[in-house]
């Protein structure tokens, strides 16, 4: 089945707690938390004490998404902040493997992501370190961009690589109803989507909807 994973960049900051609810009525799978410190993408947004916050607020398994350089430095505070996967760009980490066994050892399950560029190659041999692989569909670092389609054939050879390996196959970026049934087809097992969702009257219905559209 493919889960749905609303990304917090596009709720209501000022309401957080509120929004979070409100999209939890529609029965997602997970949240998404983008983390951007301004230097490997053009924005900041949060830290571990708004992990901490949200942890409070929900008990849906979180996916901090660090868009940031030296990941390493902060992968514990984000596990005791309450995140419960640790996603990690592959291009920020010349030490991936041992950035992925160090967020095990933390105690939450190791995520990579790709960008646009990326070739899904640089995975080949930290493969068995992985839970998640977030594939990028649009340049990381702001809301609202457009889907690159790209993603699809990115999508169909990760998942001849995971072969029957348990790692959820994660794509973030552009991702609509008009696309949703396309990803889960080319390989997607996680649906990531902000705007999509948040910016929907009724955000709880966008989840369901999402759902049913990708065949979930």
């Amino acid at each position: 089945m493919v889960k749905i994973a609303p990304s917090i960049l596009s709720a209501d900051f000022a309401a957080l707690g509120d929004d979070i609810a409100r999209v939890e009525a529609g029965g997602p799978d997970q949240l998404h938390v983008d983390v951007m410190d301004g230097r490997f993408v053009p924005n900041l947004t949060i830290g571990p004490v708004v992990v901490e916050a949200i942890r409070k607020r929900t008990r849906l398994p979180l996916d901090a998404h660090l868009m940031i350089v030296e990941p390493e430095r902060y992968v514990v505070d984000f596990v005791r902040a309450g995140a419960d996967i640790v996603t990690v760009h592959a291009e920020a980490s010349p030490h991936l493997q041992r950035v992925l066994a160090q967020i095990r050892e933390a105690g939450a399950r190791a995520g990579v992501a790709l960008n646009p560029s990326t070739p899904p190659d640089v995975l080949e041999y930290v493969l068995d370190d992985l839970d998640l692989i977030l594939v990028m569909s649009v340049n990381p670092g702001f809301g609202g961009q457009k889907f690159i389609p790209t993603a699809y054939p990115k999508l169909r050879r990760l998942r001849e690589m995971i072969g029957k390996r348990a790692i959820d196959l994660s794509v973030d970026g552009g991702v609509k109803l008009d696309n949703a049934k396309s990803l889960a087809d080319h390989g997607a097992t996680v649906l990531v989507a902000g705007s999509a969702i948040f910016g929907d009257p009724d955000p709880a219905a966008m989840v369901r909807k999402l759902r049913t559209t990708a065949g979930g």
